[in-house]
């Protein structure tokens, strides 16, 4: 009994523990706007609520234990977290759920009776780790900006970027990898140069990609909110869903027209809102002063991320860290502008807030991580690097 209670001031102590507590409070915050959906819309299983709780459980519990890994050493092992992230993910080519990439749904959902996993969003985990690991191991050879070296970060990236894509059929997880891997190579330090060579040969690829690999339907998705004078059903068929979030939130004004009186969120007419469109509700019920707290929270884990990395004078760590900020700061702004009209609905949940076993055991994984990283950091000699 003594080694326990030992064990819980060592965590107590050592373990990023604001970084926990709210985290906590993102996650209750956002169990209560699912319950205020739930509530309105009879299409809805209490059962959401239960499985949201139990994911909240074992998030802290993963917390804990990830707090106590050694970064380095599951570094050490990128390879094989490659291959099953690679494994993890084709596994929805014969079992995923959805219809891919036909405007019906995705494949991007293992079942398992009434619980789902989401192998995308698990990988995010592994993912900022072993480009962490490959952009240091280059960065230690002094070969980083080698057109060798960067080919070989390019070829690794597609093949999950491809898999996401194409097998699950997830452009808003696999545009979160996108940004992930864009600030881990700038912050690792890969010269300008090569950002903008690559801008521009995305700049000259994209409208072939766009018009000849991709479905009709997704595109016309990927495009309606950028292009508002398209006739009344495109619209209504693509923009019917943000339109109904912007009502929603509009009529939140300041204060909100209070915890479960929202007139939108309780009619329960915008598919999804417990999930995607979770913002919606904290705009109509609790008001601008809602959103406010929601982006303080999220803006709060973000720079804790960012400063414990910076703190940690372990360049796999701040690499680490500058991946998982990413990881929230895309979803934030992909969210909030699916919310807003402004962006297209490509199914990116707001992290802690929108329902999801798999995207909140992931956020309070990640946490860990950059729990266990504060808890270990690395000589001062490493700062140089």
């Amino acid at each position: 009994m003594k080694l326990f209670f030992q064990a819980i001031l060592h965590f107590l102590r050592e373990a990023d523990i604001f970084l926990l507590i709210i985290s906590l409070v993102c996650a209750i915050f956002g169990h209560i706007l699912i319950a205020s959906v739930v509530s309105g819309n009879p299409n809805l299983s209490v059962r959401i609520l239960d499985v949201q709780t139990g994911a909240i459980v074992l998030g802290v519990a993963l917390f804990v234990i990830f707090s106590y890994l050694d970064i380095n050493i599951i570094a050490d092992k990128s390879r094989l977290l490659y291959i099953f992230s690679v494994l993890f993910i084709s596994t929805l080519y014969f079992w995923g759920q959805g219809g891919g990439l036909d405007g019906a749904g995705s494949r991007a959902w293992l079942r398992f009776g009434e619980i789902g996993i989401q192998p995308a969003e698990i990988v995010k985990i592994t993912f900022a780790i072993i480009f962490a690991k490959i952009i240091t191991n280059y960065k230690e050879r002094k070969t980083l900006n080698s057109v060798a070296s960067l080919l070989k970060i390019l070829i690794a990236f597609l093949l999950l970027f491809v898999a996401i894509l194409y097998i699950a059929g997830d452009m808003g997880t696999s545009l979160i990898y996108v940004f992930m891997l864009v600030a881990m190579l700038f912050v690792g330090g890969v010269k300008l140069r090569w950002f903008v060579l690559a801008g521009a040969a995305i700049v000259v690829v994209t409208p072939f990609i766009m018009y000849y690999l991709l479905p009709e339907a997704y595109l016309m998705r990927l495009l309606v909110p950028f292009f508002p004078h398209l006739d009344g059903e495109q619209r209504l068929g693509f923009l019917w869903q943000p339109d109904l979030s912007v009502d929603a939130i509009s009529s939140g004004r300041f204060f909100g027209q209070g915890l479960g009186n929202g007139r939108i969120t309780q009619s329960g007419i915008i598919p999804a809102q417990h999930t995607d469109f979770i913002f919606s509700v904290a705009g109509e019920e609790l008001g601008f002063i809602g959103c406010i707290v929601i982006l303080a929270l999220l803006a709060a884990i973000i720079i804790r991320c960012i400063y414990v990395g910076l703190e940690s004078n372990n360049p796999l760590g701040m690499l680490v860290c500058v991946g998982i900020a990413t990881k929230f700061i895309a979803q934030l702004f992909i969210n909030i502008g699916m919310s807003l009209g402004i962006m297209p609905v490509i199914g990116v949940t707001l992290p802690f807030f929108s329902y999801g076993g798999s995207s909140i055991v992931t956020c309070f994984a990640a946490m860990g991580i950059v729990s266990g990283i504060k808890m270990r950091p690395n000589p001062l000699r490493y700062r140089s690097f």
